[in-house]
């Protein structure tokens, strides 16, 4: 029986509360009616026969008297099929490019379905970025969720498209490879960056943008990346794709939790967030991953802003509690002018042990990698001792770590945003870095390694 309900018992903020529902159901869609205009919402808290509902549109205009609220009794459902991909949505995923409507072969509900951990698959493949300290040094497995810690004001917008622009696969099956992309919270100007910088690049075509803008309602914001990892789901287990989906910017997905929670009266937590923060992120993180049976696979990278660059801030450090690693961004590296600034140091990928080597990159990778972060861990040693008793000081050993250390971060680190390395690229460098260093100080490579890779006919240190 279709029951349509008159007024409001109270408004607050983002939320409306109704008053006197019967067999309303968690999560279920609300149509509510204002005059001639038609806003969406969903029911998120029910007790006895009250209803807290959220808004999409926000509550503006509306009053306790001028308001018809009608119960639509499913959950929020994205409509899927192919022609997602080359398009542009808004955050609730409809069409906001102008090319028309979706017609699905499928309509799913958002919150998803839980994967069966018995039936997860663990990750082994190498996804190549074609950004070194990335690639080489903090590998991306497929099926992986690899964060980007960043700040303010640091340069994780051109990373991200760089991302898009560069990624691929080794795909040995004939499975597409795809990038879904989710923008929560960002400027108008953010957002045109994002959109002409794929047009311009080509890379469009693959690509499904979901864009949530700074002044779109909040409530939108919590559904936009439910609505993205929708959409990879579909392009995944039903078209056997290997999609990648970037999420930018996780802390603003997370202030917006923190604003509804505020407004529904629960008691804060760190900071003010609520005390399912955890809960919640890794319901969306946990959507990453290889399912048995299928070709198709999902790989994230959420992206997140740490406030006033705090890693202990409860976002990122919820954050590397639940994925597999982090990327961080440096604001020294930065103020360098080197470019992406990728702090290796406190970077680690816990996947790539089983997705480099012999068979998925190249034999000598593991070795390379410890090597270079061992070598620029001592650099740091070195740099500390320098500033105490100046650099003239140092031994000849330190000096050449000092050396090392600026051509590590201006030739390995640093590279062009249009430089697109493949993972050879990538070690032959790293083999060339350490040459700047005596074969006595290489003591994360075996005699092995060293003796086929360490000597070149070209001159040491040669850039």
């Amino acid at each position: 029986m279709n029951v349509e309900y008159m007024g409001l018992k109270e408004i607050s903020g983002p939320l409306v509360v109704i008053d006197g529902v019967k067999d309303a159901s968690f999560e279920e869609m609300v149509e509510i009616t204002v005059g001639k205009n038609k806003r969406l919402g969903r029911i998120i808290q029910i007790e006895g026969e009250l209803c807290v509902i959220q808004v999409f549109e926000g509550t503006r205009g509306i009053s306790l008297e001028n308001t018809h609220t009608r119960l639509l009794g499913k959950p929020l459902k994205m409509p899927l099929s192919m022609e997602l991909l080359g398009r542009v949505m808004d955050g609730k995923g409809r069409p906001v490019d102008g090319l028309g409507e979706i017609y699905p072969e499928k309509s799913w509900d958002v919150n998803g379905e839980p994967i069966n951990p018995v039936m997860r698959e663990y990750p082994r493949n190498f996804i190549q970025t074609g950004i070194s300290s990335i690639d080489g040094l903090t590998t991306l497995i497929r099926g992986q969720k690899l964060p980007v810690f960043s700040g303010s004001g640091l340069s994780h917008n051109q990373l991200a498209v760089q991302i898009v622009k560069q990624a691929k696969i080794e795909d040995t099956e004939g499975a597409g490879f795809a990038i879904v992309f989710a923008a929560m919270g960002v400027k108008h100007d953010v957002a045109e960056y994002f959109r002409e910088s794929f047009q311009k690049s080509g890379v469009l075509d693959r690509v499904v943008m979901f864009l949530n803008l700074a002044n779109d309602p909040v409530v939108e914001r919590i559904v936009t990346p439910r609505c993205a990892l929708t959409a990879a789901e579909y392009l995944a287990y039903e078209k056997n794709m290997h999609v990648l989906v970037i999420m930018t910017d996780m802390t603003s997905y997370a202030e917006a939790l923190r604003e509804i929670s505020s407004s529904k009266g629960e008691i804060p937590s760190r900071k003010g967030y609520p005390g399912y923060l955890y809960s919640d992120m890794a319901s969306i993180y946990e959507r990453a991953g290889m399912v048995k049976g299928c070709r198709g696979s999902i790989t994230q990278i959420p992206i997140l802003t740490m406030p006033n660059d705090d890693i202990t801030h409860p976002v990122p450090d919820l954050t590397g509690y639940i994925t597999e690693g982090q990327v961080v961004l440096d604001r020294s590296l930065s103020s360098k002018g080197i470019y992406p600034p990728i702090n290796i140091l406190p970077s680690l990928s816990r996947l790539m042990k089983d997705g480099i080597g012999e068979g998925h990159t190249r034999e000598d990778h593991p070795q390379v990698a410890n090597q270079l972060f061992a070598s620029y861990a001592r650099v740091q040693e070195v740099k500390a001792l320098a500033s105490v008793i100046g650099e003239e000081e140092l031994s000849e050993i330190d000096r050449l770590y000092m050396n090392f250390g600026r051509e590590f971060e201006e030739n390995f680190i640093a590279q062009d945003f249009s430089e697109n390395r493949n993972i050879d690229d990538t070690l032959d460098l790293g083999w060339t870095l350490l040459r700047l260093l005596p074969v006595s100080e290489l003591d994360r490579l075996s005699p092995e390694i060293i003796e086929k890779y360490y000597k070149d006919d070209s001159e040491d240190g040669d850039f």
